[in-house]
């Protein structure tokens, strides 16, 4: 019960610190729930982020930050546009498709691949640049990229 409390508190400061500044990474998360008094580790932070399929959007000043996705009728086109801005290119080997993104941006593909409920799609893993999307079979990863082609288009 203690669990799930701090939880929700954990998750109520996180969407009021990103409402009122913007922030681009989990580190500057984590130091902005430690100065409002939430103590927290990057593994928590990213399930959060996960949880709470937070987003990172383009700024008007040309960097990104973490918002909340939206919800209703361009939700898809708004995934499908972080992904865009953010994947230079892709390919699969075997069962996996693979991302390069920007630097930094392959958490914000993962996330909306993660958001667009693909398919057959097992789970994506993100690193720096690259993003690692498991797919259930070879086929079911040469679909993806077809699908992918058409975001491009």
């Amino acid at each position: 019960m203690e669990a799930l409390r701090l939880k929700t508190i954990r998750q109520k400061a996180i969407l009021s610190i990103i409402e009122k500044q913007d922030v681009e990474t989990q580190n500057q998360l984590l130091d902005a729930l430690l100065e409002a008094g939430v103590k927290s580790t990057q593994a928590t932070i990213s399930r959060d982020i996960k949880e709470m399929r937070l987003v990172k959007e383009l700024t008007p000043r040309g960097t990104y930050r973490y918002a909340e996705a939206a919800h209703g009728a361009d939700h898809s086109d708004r995934l499908r546009k972080i992904f865009r801005e953010s994947v230079i290119s892709y390919d699969s080997a075997m069962n996996l498709v693979i991302l390069k993104t920007l630097p930094g941006l392959a958490p914000a593909a993962c996330s909306a691949v993660d958001g667009m409920s693909f398919q057959d799609l097992v789970g994506t893993i993100a690193g720096d640049d690259t993003a690692f999307l498991a797919m259930r079979d070879i086929e079911a990863a040469k679909r993806l990229c077809s699908e992918i082609a058409t975001f491009f288009a």
